[in-house]
């Protein structure tokens, strides 16, 4: 399959999510038969379970999923709603949405921790590998940040951003940028898939391009892609993706089992590449990842039968 077709269909199929969040104007795209407000909070095994899935966010997303699939077969009805991140932390603290899958720390999403502390309650940390980036074409004539300044011009003057809300964003332009000496190049920022099309245009056409990306992502397996050495440390180090929920919604006692099952919940990043290619990469032009989903769980059944152990 070519860079382009998978782009395209992970493109195509955020772009059936936004539609969707269109549609149902309340922020976000309804995959069951939740209300998305608190009314929605599960009641033991059978309730209603409403989980806050952020926009781009290919793991997000891709676990998201796999838990609609994994509690559905544990008889809950699921609804996931598909937001920008700061709606979703909004929407966290008011019980609008029961949990999130995708809350990066200790940087990425501290702020939006720190505002609305004293009403989230922190699962855990379920995948303990990830990291923020600057990332560029393999053939590129740089290896560090240290030395994109003096090469701007083999990059057109530009680094290329993801949603401007977004931490990696705030990161890049308060750190990586003034670090770096990096004023003189242009960030623009729009969405993921925005940036994932400029990076398939630029390695089709044989042109060097920088871009914000992310650890875990399946564009390191779709795309000649190497990530620049940051010396000075201004992107921060290893990160975690915890899961994080309503706090009072999880101190009810009748959402116990359910709330255990998220803080036992691990997925290391070979388990959520094979998840995300076959979700992103591997299947074109889909809008319901439920059968695809089937597939992955029945070939790793053990595994999926631990999340809910």
């Amino acid at each position: 399959m070519t860079f382009k077709s998978r782009f395209f269909k992970s493109a195509a199929a955020l772009s059936v999510a936004a539609l969707a969040l269109t549609a149902c104007g309340n922020g976000g795209e309804d995959t069951g038969n939740g209300n998305g407000n608190g009314d929605s909070a599960a009641e033991g095994n059978g309730g209603e379970v409403t989980i806050g899935v952020f926009n781009g966010w290919e793991e997000g997303i891709a676990v998201s999923e796999l838990w609609a699939y994994v509690l559905e077969e544990e008889g809950y009805d699921v609804s996931l709603e598909y937001a920008d991140p700061a709606p979703v932390y909004s929407g966290l603290s008011t019980n609008d949405y029961n949990v999130t899958l995708d809350a990066w720390l200790p940087i990425t999403h501290a702020d939006y921790v720190e505002e609305y502390e004293a009403d989230i309650q922190d699962l855990g940390a379920w995948n303990e590998e990830a990291s923020l980036h600057i990332a560029v074409n393999e053939d590129a004539p740089i290896d560090s940040l240290d030395e994109l300044a003096e090469n701007a011009d083999e990059f057109n003057n530009e680094i290329v951003g993801i949603d401007p809300g977004a931490g990696l964003v705030q990161t890049t332009e308060n750190e990586v940028i003034p670090t770096y000496g990096l004023e003189d190049m242009e960030f623009t920022t729009s969405s993921t898939p925005a940036m994932l099309q400029e990076l398939d245009s630029a390695l089709e056409a044989g042109e060097n391009i920088a871009v914000t990306l992310w650890r875990p992502h399946w564009a390191y397996d779709a795309f000649p892609i190497k990530d620049l050495e940051d010396p000075e440390g201004a992107l921060g180090g290893a990160e975690s993706m915890h899961t994080f929920a309503n706090a009072e919604w999880a101190q009810d006692e009748a959402n116990s089992e359910l709330v255990g099952w998220f803080e036992g919940f691990e997925m290391d990043s070979d388990t959520l590449y094979s998840l995300e290619n076959v979700m992103f990469n591997e299947n074109e032009d889909v809008d319901d990842y439920r059968p695809i989903i089937e597939e992955w769980a029945a070939e790793n059944q053990e595994y999926v039968d631990g999340l809910t152990n």
